[in-house]
């Protein structure tokens, strides 16, 4: 797949509504972007195939289901070889309650999102952290208040 923008205004605007609200019928995704029902099908289907549109979920309330404390985690790597890269990647796919794992430049060489009910949930999340790989330096910041949190990505001419 080529990571380019290869679709045109109809597939932004396609993109746009289903970011917003992706368990509308296909009806009322044409209606709003102003093709026929069976245009904007195909134009869905081509924007899934592309790997475009990677998959659909549910959203769901951290807080209500009891994992409503973020924790942004910097990791420092005790060492940068494959295998010890393979370990913590391992680790951390284990680990449901990290949400987000990234590479990073700059200071910290990974960067975490976790979601966890409590600062004891967290603890405990950390220690099975650090039994798992050597790290040179773990720092947890929990967020305070959520201020913007959005799943959107910004499309092209679409601000």
């Amino acid at each position: 797949m080529d990571h380019g923008i290869l679709v045109d205004n109809h597939d932004l605007a396609i993109l746009a509504v289903l970011q917003d609200d992706a368990d509308l019928p296909v009806a009322q995704v044409a209606e709003r972007v102003n093709l026929s029902q069976n245009a904007c099908w195909r134009r869905i289907k081509r924007l899934e195939e592309d790997g475009y549109i990677r998959k659909r979920v549910a959203l769901l309330d951290a807080g209500k289901l009891g994992a409503g404390v973020t924790v942004f985690v910097t990791l420092k790597a005790a060492e940068h070889s494959d295998d010890w890269f393979d370990t913590l990647a391992t680790a951390i796919r284990r680990m449901p309650e990290v949400t987000e794992f990234y590479r990073m430049s700059g200071n910290a060489d990974y960067l975490l999102k976790v979601q966890v009910a409590d600062i004891g949930a967290y603890d405990r999340v950390y220690k099975r952290l650090v039994k798992s790989v050597r790290l040179s330096d773990v720092s947890s910041a929990f967020a305070m208040e959520e201020i913007k949190h959005t799943t959107a990505i910004p499309l092209p001419g679409r601000s």
